[in-house]
């Protein structure tokens, strides 16, 4: 198999309406003699904010000395960067390399009589154990959980510390119609033990945090509670039990990237018993250095990326955009999932002056589709051409992170 062909083989298990089944993963991993247990992890869960809490902690560590492997989804850029070693992705020889290894397992007609077909999910995070463990030697990874956590196909080690950035809305279809329902699921990745870091929650979210935590005898760290940040602008500083960090200037825009860090922070705090090479100092680089594709992100000097795809990330940027960039007139183009409810989450934006359109996937919402009242541009390249002209306007591009890829790809190329 060379790249594109496995590429295609990894994309040939889309779920398609199957289930994911952590009795399959965990047979799957038993044959590859359970890569996930050979490595020290840290499991990140949530609605909002987990890709970027992972590359802060990632961050931190790497700036430490420690070799340091992320999981992270959906990709930005390529397929590739999902499994990455201190912020490089994996390369084309060894995904080739490490696929050759899974496929005669999980296509044999043995194993698909025994547990049915994988999902992609379920293969790419298979991948991903046995690339870091038998392939990469990190010495340690930070894992993000795909959807939920009860059954999410990452739920199968026992991690050095469980966090979670936010509780909202998001595939209610898996996960249920309540925060607690929600909540809950993603609870469910504690185990006997583990230490649990979360930022601020509503109090029935958090009611379910204290009693996980209780049921596995496991200390919780609560955002706003253990330890705080206090917000000076762009500047913030985090104080916890452990230690205080003063004037922290992320790269990263808003309040609740503020709050991200400050949760990768008191992690690495966590871990410093263990990873003595963690330091304020390192702390402070990786925090610092961090950006994320697609979040908050420039492509210019006034048009800013943000893959704000639910009601909590849309409320998020819009206090971001009226705090930081209240002087300014701002231009959104927005671009969906026909499955997300896009009339409400474009109703949050009515601030703005919004423009909406479509992209090449096979779920985005059809531009007839959209509410007639807003103006429709038949191609993001179009609403783009007006960025230069108007120097001291803000263009933001935001909605489904598959539309900030299509658009990232396009700007990067230009």
């Amino acid at each position: 198999m060379n790249y594109t062909q496995t590429l295609d083989w990894i994309h040939s298990f889309k779920a398609n309406g199957r289930r994911p089944s952590l009795e399959r993963m965990r047979y799957l991993l038993t044959l590859l003699d359970n890569p996930q247990d050979t490595f020290p992890a840290i499991h990140v869960v949530g609605t909002n904010g987990k890709g970027s809490t992972t590359s802060f902690l990632q961050h931190i560590l790497t700036a430490s000395g420690y070799h340091t492997g992320t999981f992270t989804s959906p990709f930005i850029t390529r397929f590739n960067e999902r499994i990455a070693i201190d912020g490089k992705a994996i390369n084309d020889q060894a995904l080739v390399a490490v696929a050759k290894v899974i496929r005669p397992i999980v296509d044999s007609p043995d194993f698909q009589h025994k547990v049915g077909r994988v999902t992609e999910f379920e293969l790419v995070t298979t991948l991903m154990f046995y690339y870091f463990a038998n392939m990469a030697n990190v010495d340690i990874a930070v894992i993000e959980a795909g959807i939920g956590g009860t059954y999410d196909s990452t739920n199968v080690f026992k991690a050095l510390a469980v966090i979670c950035p936010s509780i909202s809305f998001d595939h209610q279809e898996t996960l249920g119609n309540t925060l607690t329902e929600i909540a809950s699921h993603k609870a469910e990745v504690l185990k006997t033990g583990v230490p649990f870091i979360f930022g601020k929650m509503a109090e029935p979210v958090e009611q379910v945090f204290k009693e996980k935590a209780k049921q596995t005898h496991s200390p919780i760290y609560a955002l706003g509670h253990d330890f705080s940040i206090v917000s000076n602008g762009r500047a913030f500083d985090f104080k916890s039990p452990k230690d205080n960090l003063s004037s922290i200037q992320l790269k990263m825009l808003g309040k609740h990237q503020q709050s991200n860090a400050s949760l990768a922070a008191m992690t690495a705090l966590l871990l410093q018993p263990s990873f003595s090479a963690i330091s304020l100092k390192t702390i402070r680089e990786g925090l610092e250095q961090t950006i994320w594709a697609g979040r908050c992100e420039w492509l210019g000097p006034n048009l800013m990326l943000d893959g704000a795809h639910n009601e909590d990330s849309i409320a998020k940027l819009v206090d971001l955009l009226k705090t930081e960039f209240a002087d300014k007139t701002i231009h959104i183009l927005f671009a969906g999932l026909r499955r997300k409810p896009l009339a409400h989450l474009l109703e949050e934006l009515a601030d703005f002056d919004v423009a909406v359109t479509t992209f090449d996937f096979y779920q985005a919402q059809a531009l007839e589709d959209y509410p007639a009242s807003y103006t429709k541009v038949s191609h993001y390249k179009d609403w783009l051409s007006q960025v230069n002209d108007n120097p001291e306007d803000l263009f933001v591009v935001t909605g489904s992170l598959y539309f900030i890829s299509e658009v990232r790809n396009h700007l990067l190329q230009a």
